[in-house]
């Protein structure tokens, strides 16, 4: 017997504007102690279906036919009652966001101890006892510290720990993971993996973890689902399902994705045509058909599509799923191929930026150096707290340089503002930041911050030749004309972080400042966000800094990489040089955290203890010396690393010999 068994499941919500079908017929078994992953874009119901699950569906929200059993019990119609004594005890759920699973006003101690008291009836005593070993359990140091404090004072890191440590008190048969290291760093987010799945061993638990990331759904599942519009479309064992996709679904997710050892010059990304239908929008055969390079007018497009067997434990929802031949790959980028580097477009030296806090000193940039070349992307990548921020403010404008020079078209821009800076050289650096939202007037057009952009860079005057270069600027970045006239919340995330592509692209700039720009979205609207940047910016021989913590990412569109830790360079060099041996022990740790999309993939890991340390007086040695899983010894904390030249511009500051740092194994191996 199964231990979670959905059987034609169908989901409703009453709207104003009638029913809506969130999940119209959906079937899936999950085993006791199974590694069940399930992915999907955004919209396409996974968390209607965790929700529908806990019985979280809300007021409006109905099951409207099918079943779900747990254990044995029905819980479709079960009393809320009995829903209590399922929750919590048997079935225990983790968020994507910790901080709202956490109650500010009350210590992480008696939250913790709530649950074994309501579900166990333990006393005081033994549940403060219960909470503080699954404290250590969750590898947070010093526990009966953080029994004491509250949610504000711990980082997003330290919340999702808690959280997780909070889920498996009650030793739950079934875990539910709802994109629990969203935003999190790619270190924490491995760690959290890590130890999601030594857990795991420990309680006996069953995962269902749900994510749009296959990476990491690669690294925690042992199965794998593909949902669309509120159907189980693909299901089978993980090797299988990234080897041999049956769907084209699956096959369009895999290829917007970058794969491992792959760049902008040798394949394209393949975003996937469309958008996920609305639920209960009407549908006629395969609700994927619409957006399919496969359908077949008179198969795809006649009465439901049926699971069919595509090999062993092996099922997709697809007519032609024995048709679709090979895994197709990507054709080789034209647009994306590197240029040859040319003259330097920006030159930091030295650059520093300490802030003053009372009588400390919080160093955020410590003595940067490196420059970036015209026509090329410059990534910069490291964990939150590393500086990339606090350099990208310099760079823009939004904040000044305590020492050092940032030389730009010429200029020593390290300690001048935005506004002390010429309209030329502001309009020459733009900035695409992660959050469009943030940068857009809920109350304007999107279209008037275009215009806006190009009336104060001087680029148009009058009324009519503003809106046409408003719509030249749209067709630039792959959206209709008459989108301009929309507000923002009638734009989807691709969409609205397009429109802060085109009015970044207003002043025609030569450096482009992309701060994280599709962490936040699926991952076939991040392929074509990435494309269009790689077009524009080819098209345009305008140079670009990405910011980053996606090593995956980075390697794929990237020509140089400056590798930051608590304001420091660790590492500099070509992208190649920075995958293979030699690295410095931090870079080679990021590179062991990065979830890869491929099974059969062996990747060493390196677990980083503790997160990044306050910026604050940092020590005379390394500045990574007290996470270092190579240390060498005190001289790592007295002296300053030498920065050592392990190939022509591929520059290491540390005081491991390059030998030793050649001689150690590639985090990356094919099985």
């Amino acid at each position: 017997m199964s231990l979670l068994s959905i059987r034609n499941l169908r989901v409703e919500y009453r709207t104003a504007a009638g029913v809506s079908v969130a999940l119209p017929d959906f079937s899936l078994d999950i085993q006791e102690g199974e590694r069940f992953g399930l992915v999907g874009e955004s919209g396409c119901g996974k968390s209607t279906l965790i929700m529908a699950i806990m019985g979280y569906l809300g007021r409006n929200g109905a099951i409207a036919a099918g079943s779900i059993h747990f254990d044995g019990q029905d819980l479709t119609h079960a009393s809320e009652q009995t829903l209590r004594g399922v929750r919590g005890s048997k079935i225990a759920i983790v968020y994507q966001e910790p901080a709202t699973a956490l109650n500010p006003t009350l210590t992480i101690g008696r939250q913790l101890m709530e649950v074994p008291i309501t579900h166990a009836g333990a006393g005081t005593a033994q549940a403060r006892r219960l909470a503080e070993q699954v404290l250590a359990d969750v590898h947070l140091p010093d526990p009966a510290s953080v029994m004491a404090r509250y949610p504000n004072q711990l980082s997003g890191g330290q919340k999702q720990r808690v959280v997780i440590a909070m889920a498996l008190l009650a030793s739950p048969k079934l875990l539910l993971l709802d994109e629990p290291t969203t935003g999190l760093d790619v270190t924490v987010e491995a760690a959290v993996l890590d130890l999601v799945a030594e857990l795991r061993e420990k309680y006996r638990t069953a995962l269902f973890y749900i994510s749009h990331n296959l990476g990491v759904i690669a690294r925690v599942a042992d199965r794998i689902g593909v949902m669309y519009a509120g159907e189980l479309v693909e299901d089978a064992a993980a090797t299988a399902l990234f080897a041999d996709p049956r769907h084209p679904y699956t096959r369009g997710l895999l290829g917007a994705i970058p794969r491992l050892g792959s760049d902008k010059g040798s394949a394209t990304l393949s975003p996937i045509p469309g958008n996920v239908p609305s639920p209960g929008a009407p549908r006629i055969g395969c609700a994927f058909a619409p957006r399919c390079d496969f359908a077949e007018p008179g198969a795809c497009d006649q009465g439901p599509i049926r699971m069919y067997h595509a090999g062993p434990a092996h099922l997709a929802r697809c007519v032609r799923f024995d048709q679709l031949g090979g895994v197709r790959r990507p054709p080789p980028s034209q647009a994306g191929a590197a240029p040859a580097a040319g003259a330097a477009v920006l030159e930091v030296d030295g650059l520093s930026k300490v802030f003053a806090l009372g009588r400390a000193r919080l160093v955020a940039n410590d003595q940067l150096r490196f420059t970036a070349s015209a026509g090329r992307v410059l990534a910069i990548v490291g964990e939150s707290g590393s500086g990339k921020s606090t350099f990208a403010r310099i760079l823009c404008g939004l904040d000044t340089a305590s020492g050092g020079s940032l030389r730009f078209a010429g200029a020593d821009l390290a300690a001048t503002r935005l506004r002390g800076r010429s309209q030329e050289q502001v309009a020459a650096i733009q900035m695409v930041f992660q959050n469009p939202d943030g940068t857009l007037n809920p109350a304007h057009s999107v279209g008037w911050p275009i215009g806006r952009a190009l009336r104060k860079f001087g680029v148009s005057r009058r009324g009519a030749e503003t809106e046409a270069r408003v719509k030249a600027l749209l067709e630039l970045v792959r959206l209709p004309a008459h989108l301009r006239h929309a507000l923002p919340r009638q734009l989807s995330g691709g969409q609205k972080q397009r429109i802060a592509i085109a009015r970044a692209f207003a002043g025609n700039p030569t450096l482009l400042i992309a701060d994280e720009p599709v962490s936040a979205l699926d991952v076939s609207v991040q392929a074509a966000v990435i494309n269009l940047l790689l077009s524009i910016q080819a098209e345009g021989r305008t140079s670009m800094v990405f910011i980053s913590h996606d090593l995956a990412l980075v390697r794929y569109l990237a020509d140089e990489v400056v590798v930051l830790y608590l304001g420091k360079v660790m590492e500099s060099g070509k992208v190649a040089a920075l995958f293979a041996p030699p690295y410095h022990p931090y870079t080679e740790a990021l590179l062991s955290a990065v979830p890869i999309p491929d099974p059969t993939v062996k990747q060493v890991r390196i677990r980083l203890e503790g997160e990044i340390p306050s910026p604050l007086n940092p020590g005379p040695g390394c500045r990574f010396a007290g996470r270092c899983p190579r240390k060498l010894g005190p001289v790592c904390d007295s002296d300053p690393p030498p920065v050592q030249e392990a190939s022509p511009g591929h520059l290491i500051a540390c005081h491991i010999p390059l030998a030793t740092l050649a001689a150690v194994p590639p985090v990356f191996a094919q099985a």
